[in-house]
């Protein structure tokens, strides 16, 4: 008998195509390798049931909607944890490196890599300081420009016209004798140069006049004299007659009128040397006088004299040869063009003055001695460097200018000025041209200024000691805790009396302020 197929024995005796299907590869290759199974075998093998152990366990049936459900909402759970877990860490990231703090580096930190504004405030002078932007509105802050300028100005000063003292003459006789004629008898007169004065009898006059023509007649009749000495002596008698005329100031003119008359004059005209308005008259005719009356005094105003007085701080702007202008009252709208011809050396002792003479033409007569006038002197500097007035503090030995170095630092500079110019000083030395300088609240950037360098001595924690250096700047107190890997710290001590030193943090016994640290790089 042929060994039948398992398989097709099942479908046999199951008799229905959707019966379990059930193979036995072992049991085939056991029967195929070994021997072949009897009917009876088979019948018994097929016939019994399997082992309890052998059959699958059917799970629970569950409805396929209700699955699904629970399933995608607890995955919608989950999405939402995490997105919040992830906003959550992000906001803490963010909160952190906001509110991290910065540690100050120390010489003995390995982190001494300088960032940009450290490389700034190395360069820093070690005098200057720092205000924040906010402090500055507060206190007022207003800033200026040092630059190069044209500068000139008009100094003003007060004069009275005078005489010009060159140009007074005074007459007196040079023989003594009588006055005959007066033809200038009144103060005041003006006088052209040549004019008569007045006349004089003089009997010494008539005398030499009788001898010079004696000395005339006998040198003509010895003219052909064989004795040369007699001739020569005629001559010299001419000759000092003639002198002694001319030495009394009788003129060319009046000599030769005398040679040509013959006969002596019984009176000599006196005349004027120069033109002139009469300041004194002393001739009076019948008048004796001598060779030290003083008859006429004749001051010509064609020129005149201004003299100003200048200020001593303005002394050194005063030159020979400056231009001015003057102008008076009594001729509004009219300037008189002169220059300082004269420097007087001494100075008023009760105005604390220095006079000064301008010279001035007056060809009409328009300015009188005595007038005042005011005196503008035009000064010129040329090109030079200035500052603002409102930026220098004169203390009376110094004078100090706060530079701004930018970001807010500043620095006190003593500087040298010159001449002040409107509300502007020269700049002799200190400063350099497009540097700013504080205009405005500077004495209160002084105050501050002194403030910080005053707790800078004192070591108070968490003020700026003025030293833009990072190596000088102290973190607050709050934060020493922080640094203390970085920074060593050699004692505790008391900011208001610095003897007082502790080895650890507390509080001053005296003034119960909290004791600050003094680190060894300071």
């Amino acid at each position: 008998m042929k060994p039948m197929n398992l398989k097709n024995k099942r479908e046999t005796q199951s008799g229905s195509t959707d019966a379990a299907e059930v193979i036995f590869p072992a049991l085939e290759t056991k029967a195929t390798e070994a021997r072949t199974l009897t009917s009876e075998e088979l019948n018994a093998l097929f016939t019994s049931d399997p082992p309890a152990e052998q059959q699958p366990e059917t799970p629970q049936s569950v409805p396929p909607l209700i699955a699904a459900t629970s399933t995608s909402r607890k995955r919608r759970w989950l999405v939402t944890l995490m997105s919040l877990f992830i906003i959550a860490v992000a906001i803490a990231f963010y909160l952190y490196v906001q509110n991290k703090p910065k540690p100050v580096p120390s010489p003995g930190s390995g982190n001494l890599t300088p960032t940009a504004n450290e490389s700034t405030t190395n360069q820093m002078p070690e005098t200057a300081f720092k205000i924040t932007p906010e402090k500055q509105q507060l206190i007022g802050v207003q800033y200026g420009t040092v630059e190069n300028q044209s500068l000139s100005k008009s100094l003003r000063a007060v004069g009275r016209a005078a005489f010009d003292e060159t140009k007074i003459v005074r007459i007196n006789p040079k023989i003594e004798g009588w006055i005959e004629d007066v033809f200038v008898d009144f103060t005041g007169k003006l006088v052209k140069k040549g004019e008569k004065l007045l006349t004089i009898y003089s009997p010494d006059l008539v005398q030499t006049q009788e001898e010079y023509l004696l000395a005339l007649k006998s040198r003509k009749q010895l003219s052909e004299s064989p004795f040369g000495e007699a001739v020569n002596f005629s001559e010299s008698l001419v000759q000092s007659a003639r002198r002694r005329l001319e030495l009394w100031d009788v003129s060319e003119a009046e000599i030769r009128e005398l040679e040509q008359r013959g006969t002596p004059s019984r009176t000599m005209t006196l005349y004027a040397p120069s033109s002139g308005f009469v300041m004194t008259r002393n001739a009076f005719p019948k008048q004796r006088v001598r060779p030290d009356t003083e008859l006429y005094q004749l001051a010509d105003l064609s020129n005149i004299w201004v003299v100003a007085d200048i200020y001593e701080f303005e002394a050194a702007d005063i030159k020979l040869g400056q231009p001015a202008t003057v102008t008076l009252a009594s001729y509004p709208g009219r300037n008189f063009s002169g220059k300082i011809t004269y420097i007087y050396p001494q100075v008023d002792t009760a105005t604390r003055t220095l006079k000064v003479r301008v010279e001035l033409a007056n060809k009409d007569f328009l300015l009188k001695p005595d007038m005042y006038a005011d005196v503008t002197l035009n000064i010129g500097y040329g090109n030079r460097l200035i500052v603002p007035q409102e930026a220098v503090m004169d203390s009376g030995s110094e004078q100090l200018v706060y530079v701004s170095l930018g970001d807010g630092y500043f620095e006190p500079r003593k500087v040298q000025v010159g001449a002040k110019v409107d509300n502007k000083y020269v700049v002799i030395s200190g400063l350099k041209a497009g540097e700013r300088v504080v205009t405005s609240g500077n004495f209160l950037v002084d105050s501050e200024s002194r403030l910080q360098s005053a707790a800078g001595g004192m070591g108070m924690p968490g003020m700026d000691h003025g030293n833009s250096k990072p190596k000088a700047q102290i973190a607050p107190a709050t934060d020493h805790s922080q640094h203390k890997t970085e920074r060593k710290i050699l004692y505790w001590y008391d900011p208001m009396h610095p003897q007082y030193k502790s080895d650890k943090p507390g509080v001053a016994p005296d003034c119960g302020m909290d004791l600050a640290p003094k680190y060894a790089d300071q």
